[in-house]
């Protein structure tokens, strides 16, 4: 058994910007919601059988009250933000599990869901569907990020490659980075580079001694970063909390519930609603490929 965790905000945002708008005569915009959802169906048309998507229902979260300027959805199209509750409704009635955040984010689901999948031992595979670099600390073992779009796996050597860290090391990376999508900054003078390698050394920020003539990385600037840490070394844990996902966020008990069985007797209305015809007649070609792999 092969698990697809799809992120859906990603997935959103991802297909409204050049998508050319499209407004239904009930006037609304719909673009972004079709896009979405014909790639989710691209992934079962390619085999994929346990598929969930996670979206931000509630752009704002429990983050949001650690730090001031985390990411709000303020600065996001009303146009775009109208669309989460229509994509969870067409996701629902195309009969995939939808892991709609209020008070977590679409990255901690993915993350819980990740996790509950790894420990499954049917599970052979779990493919975390996005570029988002939060996801990194997930990958290892059955668990790989796949960029749909790069055409991109990152296993732990990916991520490696990529950020420079073990998986279980990117909270702390992005606490001294930052991170500008998400709305925190990191520490002064900290960057990519200098922070991968005093993180490939000492894994995590407590183990980064504070008295620089005690490191053995040779980092540039180093006596001006670790005097950064050591002045906004509580700074750097609240970073890495906000950068920490949270396995508590609810996505079900199993990954039974996240097997596609096909669509609702809502779904063919859905996708008329949406000027999506086509979408019905992918989906009923699916069934029939189905039926035929089950005589």
């Amino acid at each position: 058994m092969q698990v697809h965790l799809v992120d859906g905000t990603y997935e959103l945002f991802r297909h409204f910007f050049p998508l050319p708008s499209h407004v239904t005569e009930a006037g609304e915009e719909v673009a972004a919601t079709r896009g979405t959802v014909g790639s989710v169906i691209q992934l079962l048309e390619g085999g994929a059988t346990h598929v969930a998507v996670a979206t931000d229902h509630i752009i704002e979260s429990f983050r949001n009250e650690l730090w001031p300027t985390y990411k709000d959805g303020s600065g996001v199209d009303p146009t775009l933000k109208s669309q989460f509750p229509l994509l969870e409704e067409v996701l629902e009635a195309l009969g995939v599990a939808v892991f709609a955040m209020v008070e977590f984010e679409a990255d901690d689901a993915l993350g819980a869901a990740a996790d509950l999948a790894k420990r499954d031992d049917r599970v052979e595979r779990v493919w975390i569907c996005t570029p988002d670099k939060d996801m990194g600390q997930c990958v290892g073992g059955k668990v790989v990020q796949l960029d749909r779009r790069a055409n991109k796996i990152l296993g732990v050597d990916g991520v490696r490659e990529k950020f420079g860290v073990d998986p279980e090391s990117i909270p702390d990376w992005l606490a001294l980075v930052g991170d500008s999508a998400d709305g925190f900054p990191g520490l002064s003078g900290w960057g990519a580079k200098s922070a991968s390698a005093v993180l490939a050394r000492y894994g995590h920020l407590e183990e980064i001694p504070e008295d620089v003539r005690e490191w053995d990385v040779d980092v540039r600037g180093a006596p001006k970063l670790a005097f950064t840490l050591t002045k906004e070394r509580e700074l750097a844990y609240l970073f890495r909390v906000l950068a920490t996902l949270r396995l508590e966020a609810p996505v079900g008990k199993s990954v039974d519930e996240w097997e596609w069985k096909g669509p609702t007797d809502a779904w063919p209305d859905l996708c008329r609603r949406i000027d999506a015809d086509p979408l019905i007649d992918r989906v009923d070609r699916l069934l029939g490929a189905e039926n035929q792999k089950r005589r």
